[in-house]
C-alpha cells in the first residue's frame, strides 16, 4: 500500500508541474471540463457509489484536508466533503495507533516444557479441569497461574473437564482391549457361483484372527455350534474375554448370545449402519478381500476353507500389524541385528504360500 501511495503521489506531482506553464484561462477551462465530466459520471452511476481504493482515499484526504469546510462544499467532488474529512480522521487514527503500539508484548510466553506438561496432564486425566491441573503443578513445584493453565488448554483446543470426562466408544474399546474380541460374516462367491459365508473372530489386543468356518447356509444351529467352538477355543488359549462385539446381522440368532452369556461373555451389538463401531473387524475383512479373496478363484467350500486356514496362519504368525507396534499376534519381534558383517551380507529367502499370493521372508539357514 505504501509503495502504491508513493507512486500515486509522484504521478500527481508531475501533473502539477505540467500545470505551471498553463495560463489562468486554460486552467479555468480545464476545471469547467472536469466538473462537467463529474456531472456526466454521476448521471450514469445513478444511485451507485464510486469505489475508492485505500491509496486514493489517503491521497485525497492528504490533499484536501487543509481546505476549510466552506471551500470543500464549493468544490465539485464525487463524494461529500464530510466523507473526505472522515477519511483524514481515519488516516490520522491509524497512524496514531501504529505509533502508540507497544514495542514489547505482555508477559513472556510460558516455557514450552510447562505447556507440554499441562497438555499431558489433561490428556492422561480426562476428568481434571484447569484448576485441578494447576494444583498438581503446584505439588510438583511449578508455579504458574490458573489462568495460564486455562489459556494453554484453550489454545490447544481441549474441551472443559465435563466434556472430556464423558465415556466414548473409543475409550471403551481401549480400556477393554485385553478382553474384547469381535466377530463378523464375510461373503464370497465360488467359481460355480455359489455364495458362501465366512465367519471370523478377531481379538482386539493381539489382533489374532480365528476363522470359525464357512457355509452356504448359516442356519441358527450352525451359528450356535460355531459359538460353542469359539468358547472352547478361547478357553484353550486362556483368553479371558468379557465382551464380544457383533453387528445386528440377522444370521446371528439369540442362541448365539445365550451360549456366550453362559461362558461369561457379554455380547455388545454395534449401532445400526455404524460399521466404525466394529472397525477392527471391518478392516480385517477388507484385508482378507484385498490379499486373498480378490486374488484367487475358489472351486468349492473345501478349497475356500483351505485358503482361509493358510491366511489365518500367515496373519497370526508372520503378518505385522501397525496397531500393535508392528508386532505379530503370536510371536514378538526379534531383537534387531547389530552385527555389521551380518547386515552387510543379508541372506533372505522368500517363502511362497498359496501359489505366491502370500509372501513370507526369513533368513537363509
Amino acid at each position: 500500500m505504501l509503495l502504491r501511495l508513493a507512486y500515486l503521489t509522484m504521478t500527481q506531482a508531475f501533473a502539477m508541474i505540467r500545470l505551471l506553464p498553463m495560463s489562468d484561462r486554460d486552467m479555468d477551462t480545464e476545471i469547467l471540463a472536469l466538473r462537467h465530466q463529474i456531472t456526466v459520471l454521476e448521471r450514469q452511476l445513478g444511485g451507485e457509489k464510486v469505489r475508492f481504493s485505500p491509496n486514493d482515499r489517503a491521497f485525497l484526504a492528504a490533499l484536501l484536508h487543509r481546505l476549510p469546510s466552506q471551500v470543500l462544499r464549493r468544490i465539485r467532488l464525487v463524494v461529500r466533503p464530510d466523507t473526505v474529512l472522515r477519511w483524514h480522521r481515519d488516516l490520522v487514527a491509524r497512524r496514531h495507533a501504529a505509533a502508540s503500539r507497544p514495542k514489547r508484548s505482555g508477559r513472556p510466553r510460558t516455557v514450552r516444557s510447562i505447556r507440554l506438561l499441562v497438555l499431558r496432564l489433561a490428556r492422561e486425566n480426562p476428568g481434571w479441569g484447569y484448576r485441578r491441573i494447576h494444583g498438581e503443578l503446584l505439588v510438583l513445584g511449578i508455579k504458574v497461574a490458573a489462568s495460564t493453565v486455562w489459556e494453554i488448554l484453550q489454545e490447544a483446543g481441549i474441551d472443559p473437564a465435563p466434556d472430556r470426562a464423558s465415556s466414548t466408544w473409543a475409550d471403551f474399546l481401549r480400556s477393554q482391549a485385553d478382553a474384547l474380541p469381535a466377530c463378523d460374516f464375510l461373503e464370497t462367491v465360488t467359481l460355480s457361483g455359489a455364495r458362501l459365508y465366512v465367519f471370523a473372530v478377531i481379538e482386539h489386543a493381539s489382533r489374532r484372527i480365528r476363522i470359525l468356518g464357512a457355509t452356504a447356509h448359516p442356519s441358527a444351529s450352525w451359528v450356535t455350534q460355531t459359538a460353542k467352538n469359539l468358547v472352547m477355543d478361547l478357553e484353550d488359549a486362556r483368553c479371558r474375554a468379557r465382551f464380544l462385539i457383533r453387528d445386528r446381522d440377522g444370521k446371528l440368532p439369540s442362541l448365539f448370545d445365550a451360549v456366550l452369556a453362559e461362558a461369561g461373555i457379554e455380547v455388545v451389538p454395534s449401532g445400526v449402519r455404524m460399521p466404525r463401531m466394529n472397525s477392527i473387524m471391518e478392516r480385517w475383512g477388507q484385508t482378507c478381500r484385498r490379499e486373498l479373496l480378490d486374488r484367487m478363484l475358489s472351486w468349492n467350500q473345501r478349497h475356500l476353507l483351505h485358503a482361509l486356514r493358510k491366511l489365518e496362519d500367515f496373519s497370526n504368525s508372520h503378518r505385522l500389524h501397525q496397531d500393535i507396534d508392528n508386532a505379530r499376534p503370536l510371536h514378538p519381534l526379534p531383537v534387531p541385528d547389530s552385527d555389521p558383517e551380518q547386515i552387510a551380507r543379508l541372506g533372505i529367502l522368500r517363502r511362497e504360500r498359496l501359489g505366491g499370493i502370500l509372501h513370507a521372508y526369513q533368513y537363509a539357514a
